[in-house]
């Protein structure tokens, strides 16, 4: 796992990249929350590649508990990847509603991940 932490003015973002499933669960958001510590970031920056499949499928509750925390920690999230090979109805209409709201956003590449985070806070 490789991070790096990107400074908007006073709004700090970090990017979590690398191989394998970085957050299998709401504890590993805690669990990476705290690995930041003494350190801030108001955004978060994450690969669909590190999450697990499940994540996608809606019916598991594993995307509403993981992004919950986000939520209740006041911490943005951008995920970036290509979200068409899910074929879920629900999940498209997931991804539609979030990305028209301040909290989590779906998004195709890093650069557009940085924009919608910066323009949240």
């Amino acid at each position: 796992m490789h991070t790096e932490l990107h400074k908007h003015g006073d709004i700090a973002v970090a990017e979590i990249s690398g191989e394998g499933v970085v957050l299998q669960s709401a504890q590993d958001v805690l669990d990476l929350f705290g690995s930041f510590y003494p350190d801030h970031f108001d955004g978060l920056i994450l690969y669909a590649a590190n999450l697990p499949p499940e994540f996608f499928q809606l019916r598991t509750r594993l995307a509403g508990e993981i992004l919950q925390k986000f939520v209740n920690y006041g911490v943005k999230l951008a995920i970036v990847g290509d979200f068409s090979g899910y074929g879920s109805k629900a999940l498209a209409d997931f991804i539609y509603e979030s990305n028209k709201g301040r909290h989590f956003f779906f998004v195709g590449t890093r650069e557009e991940a940085l924009q919608r985070l910066v323009r949240a806070m």
